[in-house]
C-alpha cells in the first residue's frame, strides 16, 4: 500500500477509471470547505447532503459558469457521481463514514445544468463594494462625467 494521498489516489483512479484524479482530490477540498463552513457545530460529521452543498459551493467560486464541463472533464455527471467517489475514498480509507451514511444520500442532490449554467448568479464585485447602490457601475459620458438621470 502507498503511503502518499496522491498515490493513493492514482490507485482509486486505477480501480474505477470512471474518475479522474482531480475529481477526488476536488471531494476532499470540498469537505475540508464544508468543514470550515460548519466549524462551530460541535459535531463535525459532514453528511452527504451537507457535502453536496459544498461541493457546488465551492465549484461555483472555483469555476463559475465552468463547473459542468470541469466535472464532466472529471467524468463527474451527477450528484450520485459525487457519492461514488466519496464511498471509493471510503473504501481506501481516506474518509470514514457513520452507519447511517449511505451512496443514496448523494442521489438527486441537484441537477447540474439548473445549478451551473441556467440558474447560475455570477458574483458582482461593485454591489459588494458599494451596497445600496445600484446594481450597475455609473458609465462616463463622452466628457469623463458619471451620466446624469434626465
Amino acid at each position: 500500500m502507498s503511503d502518499t494521498l496522491d498515490d493513493r489516489v492514482l490507485e482509486l483512479c486505477q480501480r474505477d477509471s470512471r474518475y479522474v484524479r482531480n475529481a477526488y482530490l476536488f471531494v476532499l477540498e470540498a469537505l475540508d470547505f464544508t468543514l470550515n463552513e460548519v466549524e462551530t457545530r460541535r459535531d463535525r460529521h459532514v453528511g452527504g447532503r451537507e457535502l453536496l452543498e459544498g461541493i457546488r459551493d465551492l465549484a461555483k467560486a472555483r469555476f463559475g459558469l465552468l463547473a459542468k464541463e470541469v466535472f464532466n472533464q472529471w467524468g463527474i455527471r451527477s450528484t450520485e457521481d459525487f457519492g461514488q467517489v466519496v464511498f471509493n475514498l471510503v473504501s481506501e480509507g481516506l474518509l470514514q463514514r457513520r452507519p447511517q451514511d449511505s451512496i443514496h444520500d448523494f442521489a438527486d442532490g441537484y441537477d447540474f445544468e439548473r445549478e451551473f449554467e441556467r440558474d447560475y448568479k455570477a458574483p458582482v464585485p461593485w454591489a459588494e463594494l458599494h451596497p445600496g447602490h445600484l446594481a450597475s457601475p455609473q458609465w462616463p459620458d463622452s466628457d469623463g462625467e458619471p451620466l446624469q438621470d434626465a
